[in-house]
């Protein structure tokens, strides 16, 4: 009996894989490195001392799927697979809806043949558009401000409905807020391929000297220091997230949702200053005009995941930053 999960090389696919086989876990992994590396499934063997059958497929081809579940007894998936670019999404709607509807209805199709009907799927809090108000719940309406956003509250709205059609399924969305940081190890870390898009990558280029100074999108938002405030978490602690809704997929059914956050909130700002503290090494910035879409603050209320899940973030600001940079100290 085995856990698929699709997109397993992938920033957070590779870290849940590695919690997975920690906790006791078998995993089969699929993914066809549009942006990831073959190094993240070495790394994966090399920090947990153990071997899993991997498989370099799109999870839009159903003849492959088809035959992963053929060649082994999958019991749960864990669905990261899909494009997660906000501006890449922008430019390239179309591509967006292909690929990221097209692979989970494949692999919910292939998923109802072999009789497996427990699935956590990779959601964002994206899907609450800009928020009236934070912290954020569960409860808040949804909404879409971006194609990114649009496919997956449409695979939520997909989910929600493939459960009340067969409540033998057991669906877990999980809404990440920003994962940062990387494992201890430095074997690990977030490795995009192109140019990245999210906060972190964008200070340890910088930091690097790979980019001469980061822009920041705006300063005069009613926020404590003026820039965007957000909910980072430890890739870590978002990967142990996944370990708790695999178990409470066996144990329930249904089609809950949690957030997956440290109910904290954090500047741009904030994340340069700790970096810049944490690592001794400086961060050039500029400020900019503001970029469309942005929220001023969007943090959750990860109360329901520690209720239902017992699940809580640990790590901390510190921690995230630390890491992040061991990793690219690790890799340079």
């Amino acid at each position: 009996m085995a856990v698929l999960v699709t997109g397993g090389a992938g920033y957070i696919g590779s870290h849940t894989c590695v919690e997975l086989l920690n906790a006791g876990e078998d995993i089969i992994v699929i993914d066809n490195f549009y942006n990831s590396k073959p190094k993240a499934i070495e790394a994966i063997k090399e920090i947990t001392g153990r071997d899993f059958r991997f498989y370099e497929n799109d999870c839009c081809d159903r003849e492959a799927l088809d035959r992963i579940f053929r060649e082994n007894f999958i019991t749960e998936v864990i669905h990261f697979a899909g494009y997660k670019a906000v501006g890449e999404s922008c430019v390239k709607p179309i591509m967006y809806y292909e690929n990221n509807i097209n692979s989970t209805l494949a692999l919910i199709e292939t998923m109802q043949k072999y009789g497996c009907k427990k699935l956590v799927f990779s959601s964002s809090a994206t899907v609450y558009g800009i928020p009236d108000k934070v912290p954020v719940t569960e409860d808040f309406p949804l909404s879409a401000i971006n194609p990114y956003g649009s496919t997956k509250l449409m695979i939520e709205n997909m989910c929600r409905e493939l459960y009340a059609s067969d409540d033998q399924w057991s669906i877990i969305l999980l809404r990440y807020f920003n994962p940062i940081g990387a494992h201890e190890s430095g074997k690990l870390g977030e490795d995009p391929n192109g140019i990245p898009n999210n906060l972190m990558p964008l200070i340890l280029r910088t930091a690097s000297g790979k980019m001469a100074t980061l822009s920041v999108f705006g300063n005069d938002y009613p926020t404590p220091d003026g820039t965007c405030v957000r909910d980072y978490i430890h890739v870590v602690d978002l990967a142990l997230g996944h370990v708790a809704a695999i178990k409470a997929a066996r144990a329930h059914t249904g089609c809950p949702a949690y957030n997956l956050g440290t109910g904290k909130g954090y500047s741009v700002l904030d994340i340069i200053n700790a970096f810049e503290k944490v690592n001794k090494v400086k961060v050039p910035y500029v400020i900019t005009g503001r970029r469309p879409g942005d929220a001023a603050a969007c943090y959750s209320n990860p109360s329901l995941a520690k209720k239902k899940l017992g699940w809580t973030a640990k790590r901390g600001l510190e921690q995230m930053c630390r890491d992040s940079w061991n990793y690219i100290k690790a890799n340079s």
